[in-house]
């Protein structure tokens, strides 16, 4: 599932620029079938490529100057996808190792690597060489963000601190860095290039909030995607902090990390019925705050369709 509409007449571009991450993938056999177990169960492979092209589209380049951009972002999501999957997979086992998953934590570890080197490479042959300090930015907000859990849904005015500065670090960012990536290369001002990076990071923090909406609320049209994902996977996220500060209390919070069928479900009721509403609003609030960066820049078919894109989200709103 693809939380974000993208435009249609876009779907040329992100083949042009999927080509060159598949083209370093291919060139390494054994790299190429450990990837593909990752590049299955991506639904959203594209959308930082997307946002890199679309970001580029109220300037002036072609889409041969944003193919190298394009990929170079996606390869940093896989592997963060792939660093992200072995910090997850540590604190389930907590501290349980044997010689199997021991030899799997390896394999994958140098896969993202691997994955970041390959990115290195699809920046250094982009045309504008501030694309490397973009990302290289992000790529540490990233690593940041995964030494730092949501330790608490209390008291409120700490965890929702830690919870932005969680999925800042974990989405926002890069959605950043690939905007200003585009914009950069479509030859923008420095203020159009820090508008775009901030309707990027605005979009990143709405694309995760309503993410993790959607694991408590189901996901219309999706009736079989299960929810309560997060609370058996112990994550804190915004749905339950705002639960539990309207009325879940202790109870609520103590929930978090159990794989009891009827607590997990007790649970995504309580959070829909105290928390979803109120999580929507900030989505809402931060979708229309990325929107507001859009009129730095002339009214254009390229500046809709960067508005389409942030109100696209909204869609899943029940």
């Amino acid at each position: 599932m693809i939380l974000l509409a993208l435009p249609p007449d876009l779907n040329d571009e992100l083949a042009y620029a999927d080509h060159f991450v598949q083209q370093r993938l291919g060139a390494r056999p054994e790299v190429a079938k450990l990837s593909q177990r990752y590049l299955a169960s991506v639904e959203d492979l594209k959308l930082r490529a997307a946002l890199v092209l679309l970001a580029a589209r109220p300037g002036t380049a072609t889409i041969a100057d944003l193919g190298h951009a394009a990929a170079a972002a996606e390869l940093i999501h896989l592997a963060a996808l792939v660093h992200q999957e072995l910090v997850d997979e540590a604190r389930r086992r907590r501290g349980t190792v044997t010689e199997q998953n021991q030899w799997e934590h390896g394999a994958a570890l140098m896969l993202g690597d691997y994955f970041f080197a390959l990115s290195a490479g699809e920046m250094a042959l982009a045309p504008d060489s501030r694309v490397i300090t973009y990302y290289s930015q992000a790529v540490m907000r990233i690593c940041e963000g995964e030494l730092a859990p949501v330790m608490s849904a209390t008291p409120l005015e700490d965890a929702l601190q830690q919870y932005f500065y969680k999925i800042g670090c974990k989405t926002a960012a890069l959605f950043a860095s690939a905007a200003r990536a585009g914009m950069a290369i479509g030859g923008g001002s420095d203020a159009q290039i820090e508008h775009l990076g901030e309707y990027g990071y605005q979009l990143g923090l709405a694309f995760e909030v309503v993410n993790d909406i959607l694991d408590y609320s189901g996901t219309p049209g999706l009736p079989d995607r299960p929810t309560g994902r997060d609370v058996q996977r112990g994550l804190i996220t915004l749905p339950l902090i705002y639960a539990v500060h309207a009325g879940g209390g202790s109870d609520l919070a103590a929930v978090v990390d159990t794989h009891e069928p009827a607590q997990v479900a007790w649970a995504v009721q309580e959070v829909q019925r105290l928390g979803v509403p109120r999580a929507w609003a900030e989505a809402r609030r931060l979708i229309e705050t990325a929107q507001s960066h859009l009129e730095a820049f002339p009214a254009s078919t390229a500046r809709q369709q960067l508005h389409d894109v942030a109100a696209s989200l909204l869609r899943w709103q029940a």
